[in-house]
């Protein structure tokens, strides 16, 4: 499996947020991530429905972390965009699965989801831009 180019996108966004630690225009934040401006306006949009930054507009104007980079985890950012993560549509609750009742597969997509989900929400930003490594947010 692969993530979705827009979630990975999303990820670079706030990373980008997250070291500057200032106000950043949509111009500049494209032009570092190497995202195309129209995609990337499109994708902080998001990030600003799923109060994870906050957008100031004007001359002036651009877009900082809503809250401090130790609070906004990796799931958060992915989950803003794409919704809950999950293996497999069969674990959404309006996908109607012939199989519910007796999945042998159900169960191990549950599992599955939920240790990723748990990785992915063990990463902070704070943690992801601290210089050398890669630390977990949840030690041990």
């Amino acid at each position: 499996m692969v993530m979705t180019l827009e979630a990975d996108y999303a990820v670079r966004i706030v990373d980008v947020l997250a070291r500057a630690r200032q106000k950043v225009d949509a111009h500049t934040i494209s032009n570092k991530t190497k995202v195309p401006l129209r995609f990337a306006l499109k994708i902080l949009r998001k990030l600003v429905a799923g109060e994870l930054i906050v957008s100031y507009k004007g001359a002036h104007g651009g877009y900082v972390l809503a809250r401090s980079a130790e609070e906004i985890t990796l799931l958060q950012v992915i989950e803003s965009v794409e919704g809950p993560y999950m293996l497999n549509r069969c674990q959404q609750d309006e996908y109607s699965c012939v199989h519910t009742a007796d999945c042998r597969f159900h169960e191990i997509y549950d599992k599955v989801s939920k240790m990723v989900r748990e990785e992915l929400g063990s990463y902070t930003f704070a943690a992801l831009s601290a210089p050398g490594q890669c630390k977990h947010k949840k030690e041990g």
